[in-house]
């Protein structure tokens, strides 16, 4: 009863903060739309490349079309519902922290749905790569349609995984406050370099993407299983127990590192 009263109000600030948002509803409209058009546009540079050579290392325009969508779609997943996860370092150095903390709730519940992002540009870009890709693929005769529900749950996978990464991250910030440049890698780097096949990587790269920083389960390995057979059919039951297992570590993580935190004062 207290865990549904805790996402019952859950659902209200996020209703809350979607009303706030929608106040500025041009503002909000072009926000998407440029955010669309970035996103798509980082894609077009590789596209043009590989319509010229044809592929890279055997993965085809399609293919590497789906790597992007899939890592792209599952990020907005997790940013969606935890952006302030992302931005806790503005919490940590303006003092903002000690106000979640005196509320009846948990920290974590309280802070993910402060400024509830709708990232609608996000999921046109992904959504329109994702239906390209793998229509064409399945135009081709390369995929089924059993792609089609794999993918699903590769990118709620994915979205669990990012989140998790994500918390890590941030949980860092209660020792060192400062974690931006941080996430420019174990986030932003990370999930760039995860966009393309991890064979283009020096091995230990590639290592450290699926191990240490494993966004490489977010859409490589599910990929090299959905689009190409390979591994085996237990890919999908290993992706799902790995993002299990970084979604406890992460958040044991967070508790521990919480207990860390030092107010500022301000």
């Amino acid at each position: 009863m207290k865990l549904a009263s805790w996402f019952s109000l859950y659902r209200l600030l996020i209703r809350t903060s979607i009303r706030s948002r929608m106040q500025y509803k041009l503002n909000f409209v072009m926000a998407s739309v440029l955010a669309a058009l970035i996103q798509i546009s980082e894609f077009l540079m590789v596209a043009i490349v590989l319509n010229k050579f044809g592929a890279i290392q055997g993965w085809s325009l399609y293919e590497i079309g789906y790597l992007f969508a899939v890592i792209t779609l599952s990020k907005t997943l997790y940013r969606t519902f935890a952006d302030e996860v992302h931005h806790l370092e503005k919490y940590l150095v303006g003092g903002e922290l000690d106000q979640l903390l005196t509320r009846p709730l948990p920290v974590l519940l309280t802070l993910m749905p402060q400024n509830f992002r709708i990232m609608l540009g996000e999921v046109l870009q992904g959504g329109f790569l994702l239906c390209w890709s793998l229509g064409s693929m399945m135009s081709r005769g390369q995929i089924s349609w059993v792609a089609i529900p794999l993918t699903i749950l590769a990118i709620c996978t994915g979205a669990v995984i990012m989140f998790s990464i994500g918390l890590a991250t941030a949980t860092l910030g209660f020792w060192t406050t400062r974690i931006s440049e941080l996430q420019n890698i174990t986030e932003d780097a990370a999930r760039t370099a995860a966009q393309y096949p991890l064979t283009l990587y020096p091995k230990w790269l590639s290592s450290l993407l699926l191990i240490v920083i494993p966004v490489g389960l977010v859409n490589y390995v599910p990929a090299l299983y959905i689009l190409r057979g390979e591994l085996g059919p237990w890919v999908p039951a290993v992706v799902a127990l790995a993002a299990g297992l970084c979604l406890y570590g992460s958040l044991r993580f967070w508790q521990f590192g919480i207990t860390k935190y030092q107010s500022t004062g301000s």
